[in-house]
């Protein structure tokens, strides 16, 4: 499985199937099956990420309910999956919250030892060491071989490579102010970071690393999202309600998707397993919505909760999953039916969520 698949089967970002069961006797093979209950894990797992409450919920599928809750620390937001799926991991930040139109003057000061990029072993759902990832973490990458982290450091407008085994910051590239959204290209070649101060994105070679060139797109970009070729990408536009779509080789936009609706903030953004489809979060807006990458026209439009953000979809595309920060819950959403399967409660602030199946 290639790493693009690992973000959504994700990611985003897997691994765990269903109990094997013993042989049945000659006489439970004669009477009737009687019904069971799915096994924990047969439908997979959705790991969310809690900004306020500073835990990760683990969601069992087949039950869909929460099964576990784990600590992390302050702040936990992006979430990525190890190539090998037995790995989470989370960025961590010790800034406060500061919400739009919030003046960063009146918060308190950073509490800088709470920086960092917390691991989980997706097996026992334990924080096993929070490793050092610069300043501010909000989003991060792994490298196709897992070895490296590209972090996106928000208050200080640098991207960090981290060595995934003991924290050591590798390089560090300078980008845009106020860096967020950071995505490998599925080749595993070029990593984009999205500025939202400066309304650019920063393409950078994931191999030397360092700075290839950046791009301006619409006001305000959150995400990216890759096909599976890695001949394009899609940038969110919060502030501009629209969608860059960029020719990922030549990094140069080819056209805008505009979004319609009231209050549309695009933010999180997946391609399907075959490229076929884009997912976008609309923050605000309530709404999920899906585009035909064929023709770069939406072809639904499906409310799914306050303020969704993080986003994951399953590998068939039967499923996409979108956490819901002021409701406190995630929202499972049936893609053939267009409606909203089930809403489950998990921490305070979800934010992020990555899938395993």
């Amino acid at each position: 499985m290639n790493f693009a698949r690992s973000l959504v089967v994700v990611a985003l970002v897997m691994a765990s199937g269903c109990s094997r069961q013993p042989p049945a006797s000659s006489e439970s093979a004669a009477a009737p099956a009687a019904a069971s209950a799915p096994a924990e894990g047969s439908a997979g797992q959705l790991f969310v990420t809690n900004e306020r409450s500073g835990d990760l919920s683990v969601v069992d599928l087949a039950t869909e309910r929460v099964v576990a809750t784990v600590p992390l620390g302050k702040r936990p937001r992006g979430i990525r999956v190890s190539p090998d799926h037995t790995l989470l991991y989370v960025a961590l930040s010790g800034s406060p919250i500061a919400g739009p139109g919030v003046d960063e003057k009146t918060l308190p000061p950073p509490d800088k030892q709470a920086d960092g990029i917390g691991i989980v072993d997706v097996k026992t759902r334990k924080l096993l060491k929070i490793l050092p990832g610069g300043s501010d973490p909000e989003q991060l990458a792994v490298s196709a071989d897992g070895k490296w982290l590209f972090v996106a450091n928000e208050d200080v407008a640098q991207a960090s490579v981290v060595d995934a085994a003991d924290g050591k910051t590798l390089y560090a590239v300078k980008v845009g102010g106020e860096p967020e959204g950071v995505n490998l290209r599925p080749d595993g070649k070029v990593v984009y970071v999205t500025s939202e101060e400066d309304g650019e994105v920063f393409a950078i070679d994931a191999i030397t690393p360092k700075l290839i060139t950046k791009f301006a797109v619409g006001p305000r970009p959150r995400s990216t999202a890759f096909l599976p070729d890695s001949s394009r990408a899609y940038v969110t536009s919060e502030n501009g309600g629209s969608i860059a779509v960029v020719d990922a080789m030549t990094h140069r936009v080819l056209s805008t998707i505009q979004l319609t609706g009231e209050l549309i903030r695009p933010m999180g953004v997946v391609v399907s397993e075959d490229g076929k489809f884009l997912f976008v979060s609309t923050g605000r807006g309530k709404r999920l919505v899906v585009i035909d990458t064929a023709t770069n026209q939406p072809t639904a439009s499906i409310e799914v909760g306050d303020r969704p953000w993080g986003l994951a979809v399953s590998p068939d595309g039967a499923r996409a999953y979108t956490a819901n920060g002021p409701s406190n819950d995630v929202s499972i959403v049936d893609l053939a039916t267009r409606a909203v399967k089930a809403r489950i409660k998990v921490g305070e602030g979800p934010w992020g969520v990555a899938l395993i199946q």
